[in-house]
């Protein structure tokens, strides 16, 4: 009995110590404070604003960047390759978020400069940095959408008829831009499904010439489709063309 009493006292303060010894955690804690003045005022608007911009920024970046086109010409690749799991959808996005860098990359350069550093050096104000910012993406922008896209959401819109690209909302050009991309998108995806569809189609009529009708053609022309990928190149080429396409 006096052991199990001593075992417990041990115990008891071996935990004590052990908790003592532990290093103090930090607190973190959010509040709402009374603003020493407008300056504060402005400087939480400005967090607010950021914040509320990251949480659009996965829907900016698709909207009026060239993620769109990039992403839908790899998943047609893929169907058109017959395999529907390699790549995987990580590794497309991946690959179709870094390809939109690289072609966005002389817009963002240019929104950095022009917008970006001037603000943060406090040269220009945010609505300031902001009207600078939006130029070169709608330059982008109307680079590649069709006139067509514009005139039917103008149309739409019940709006005046434009004289100049100053002139169209950039409500109504982000649209129109859109199903342009999703256009051009699967022209492209189109252009890529031919050659393999031609294998498909020999396979099969081989296939059936030879009495082999039980055979699924797919296990025979996957192979072959994935070997003419190969010798080609394909996924250079893809990306080669894609690159090409914006510019």
């Amino acid at each position: 009995m006096r052991f199990r009493t001593w075992f417990l006292a041990i115990a008891l303060a071996a935990v004590c110590a052990s908790a003592a010894a532990e290093p103090a955690l930090p607190k973190l804690s959010i509040g709402i404070e009374a603003a020493r003045g407008p300056q504060d005022v402005s400087v939480s608007l400005q967090v607010l604003l950021l914040l509320t911009i990251l949480s659009l920024a996965p829907a900016l970046l698709i909207m009026v960047t060239s993620f769109t086109r990039i992403i839908i010409v790899l998943s047609f690749t893929r169907s058109a390759l017959g395999v529907q799991q390699v790549p995987p959808n990580s590794v497309l996005i991946g690959l179709a978020l870094f390809l939109t860098f690289f072609t966005m990359a002389p817009v963002w350069t240019q929104v950095n400069r022009d917008s970006l550093q001037p603000y943060l050096h406090k040269d220009v104000n945010m609505q300031q940095a902001l009207d600078k910012a939006e130029t070169p993406v709608r330059d982008f922008m109307f680079g590649q959408v069709r006139e067509k896209d514009i005139g039917l959401f103008i149309q739409l819109g019940h709006l005046k008829r434009p004289r100049a690209e100053a002139d169209v909302p950039t409500y109504v050009l982000i649209p129109a831009f859109l199903i342009s991309e999703l256009r051009t998108a699967f022209s492209i995806g189109f252009l890529i499904f031919i050659p393999f569809l031609v294998i498909d189609v020999v396979i099969s009529v081989t296939l059936m010439s030879m009495g082999m009708m039980m055979l699924p053609p797919i296990l025979i022309s996957l192979p072959f489709k994935i070997l003419l990928f190969v010798l080609v190149d394909g996924w250079h080429l893809i990306a080669r063309s894609l690159t090409l396409s914006f510019q």
